[in-house]
């Protein structure tokens, strides 16, 4: 969906209370940066590479368009900058500092709390993924995501800035009031802008790699689905992460009606290659249809 994605390059900065969590807070949010940046690039390259040696569809634009979609992971880390320096880690931090949020109001300890946050958060990007497809001027931002007219791991970096701050809001919420700790809402950030990029990979999975793996996680094949141009094949597959929401909430489709090569991505009337630059992708929501 929209992914309710923060920018890769979110950066840290929020204060801590005194004391000595203040020394694990201020340390959390100085590596925070640094940890998904690291991942973020071995992901990246690990994709690129995948995608040259196993390639599972041909691309007429190839990298043509990755620099409109860096380009917008470049404006969303600004914004976000501008917007909430500490991102979701540092909403957590705040929470924790207060005292706020249901675990810990119900003293969960931290060996459930944390990997159920996980959970939690994953099943709301679901959710806000299947809301940002039914509300039309929510997805009129998450249009500029579909209207790729290729899939590819830059795919999963590809959301409008204005929706990327929606999401963080959305998930701020949700963490302040799951008092998820950080560490919980790290990993999960982590995880989502990984899982983003490889399950948008043009990358020709086995079989009997892909049956297995898509019961766990979403897979390019699965998710490749979610791009195709047939209305009821995009309403579909709306996880990011883990594959299970889609077949607990009777949105899962396996395979597209024309199959991974017959298929058509995209949305009709914005794969022409104009449309594909920074300056049409930004101003993409303002455009009817």
């Amino acid at each position: 969906m929209a992914v309710s994605f923060p920018a890769m390059l979110a950066p840290s900065g929020a204060p801590c209370k005194p004391g000595g969590r203040a020394l694990h807070d201020g340390a959390m949010l100085a590596q925070e940066p640094v940890i998904r940046l690291t991942v973020f690039a071995a992901v990246l390259l690990a994709m690129v590479a995948l995608e040259h040696a196993f390639p599972r569809r041909a691309q007429r634009l190839s990298w043509r368009r990755w620099p409109s979609n860096l380009g917008l992971v470049a404006l969303s880390s600004l914004l976000l900058r501008l917007v909430a320096p500490a991102g979701a880690v540092g909403v957590a931090l705040w929470a924790e500092s207060q005292g706020l949020g249901l675990f810990r109001w119900l003293d969960v300890p931290f060996w459930v709390a944390a990997p159920v946050a996980v959970l939690l958060l994953d099943l709301l990007i679901y959710f806000q993924h299947r809301v940002f497809h039914a509300v039309p001027v929510l997805w009129r931002l998450h249009r500029v995501h579909h209207a790729d007219p290729e899939l590819d791991a830059s795919s999963g970096l590809r959301f409008h800035p204005v929706e990327i701050l929606l999401s963080l809001a959305i998930k701020a919420v949700a963490v302040t009031l799951l008092g998820a700790s950080a560490e919980a809402v790290l990993v999960f950030e982590v995880l989502l802008n990984a899982t983003a990029m490889f399950n948008h990979a043009n990358v020709a999975l086995p079989g009997w790699l892909d049956r297995p793996l898509r019961w766990l996680l979403v897979t390019p094949d699965m998710h490749r689905v979610h791009h195709s141009e047939i209305e009821r094949e995009t309403n579909s597959d709306f996880g990011f992460c883990l594959s299970c929401w889609d077949r607990i909430f009777g949105t899962y489709i396996a395979e597209p009606e024309k199959g991974q090569l017959g298929m058509v991505i995209g949305i009709e009337g914005y794969r022409t290659d104009g449309e594909q630059r920074l300056d049409r992708l930004l101003v993409q929501p303002l455009r009817p249809g």
